[in-house]
């Protein structure tokens, strides 16, 4: 009999600590990682906002009313330049946040081939209030370029996802996609020798000005957006992009190279628990 209690006690301080080692295996993990794959798991919470919050649709919606009124006083001040919009295309009026959430579910994030084989797709949907903007700009004569950091290879799936919304296309030519350099500049300078540019909508700050271009760090964007605050809202529309951007590779500081693990760390410690006086 006492051996049997001997032989049941000892198998219930095994049960017990059997039961315990994860929890406290757990434990340690946590304090040595406090945080799980916060870029991947990042991307689909953003994505959830985009595809779901009314919010979301609301800001989308007043910038391009914003942009209309805009326009409008623009047609009505017209000199003797024909009118043109320049526009960046991705999350400025094309939701590709489907592609985001599927590279995060296999536990990744973006790369050149898997978006080259998003974009032939042509799949990616109308912002709220887009569709109805660049119509109604069409129809008053005004010329609407398409400037993206698509690259050419991605010509014939952009131009179908166009097509599919019936978003004006007014001539081949005013699909500009990117060649070598990723800067925008030249590209919009090209269009200002024939056109009078009187609005820029894109989600990026390298979609406005070339003060954002060249890997301009946190601090550089913040003093650039300083210098051009009178144009936002004005000339500037900006739509929100809380997925990707180059706010997040400044934050990087622009190293490509760096591991999940490594651009995890850096996001964990660069969010503050409290405010940081400046």
């Amino acid at each position: 009999m006492k051996h049997i209690q001997l032989m049941l006690g000892s198998a219930l301080l095994f049960g017990l600590t059997a039961c315990q080692t994860p929890k406290v295996a757990t434990e340690q993990q946590q304090k040595q990682s406090p945080y799980q794959s916060l870029q991947v798991d990042g991307k689909i919470y953003a994505a959830f906002y985009q595809q779901r919050a009314a919010e979301y649709q609301a800001l989308s919606q007043q910038a391009y009313n914003i942009a209309k009124e805009r326009l409008d006083e623009a047609i009505a001040k017209k000199g003797n330049k024909p009118l043109a919009i320049v526009t960046d295309i991705d999350e400025t009026f094309l939701d590709n946040s489907y592609y985001a959430v599927e590279m995060a579910k296999q536990g990744k994030t973006w790369t050149q081939d898997s978006w080259a084989n998003w974009t032939s797709k042509g799949i990616a949907t109308p912002l709220v209030g887009s569709l109805d903007f660049f119509k109604y700009a069409a129809s008053k004569g005004i010329q609407i370029f398409y400037i993206t950091n698509r690259y050419e290879v991605e010509r014939p799936g952009t131009l179908a996802n166009l097509v599919k919304y019936d978003y004006p296309v007014q001539s081949p030519q005013n699909l500009i996609l990117r060649s070598k350099e990723s800067s925008k500049e030249a590209r919009r300078q090209n269009i200002s020798k024939e056109y009078d540019i009187v609005l820029l909508l894109g989600d990026s700050l390298t979609d406005f000005s070339s003060l954002f271009d060249n890997h301009k760090s946190e601090k550089e964007r913040a003093q650039a957006v300083e210098t051009l605050k009178s144009e936002f809202g004005k000339r500037f529309i900006v739509l929100p992009n809380v997925g990707y951007g180059d706010w997040e590779s400044a934050v990087f500081d622009y190293k490509y190279d760096l591991t999940q693990e490594q651009k995890d760390s850096i996001l964990y410690d660069a969010a503050k628990e409290t405010p940081v006086t400046k």
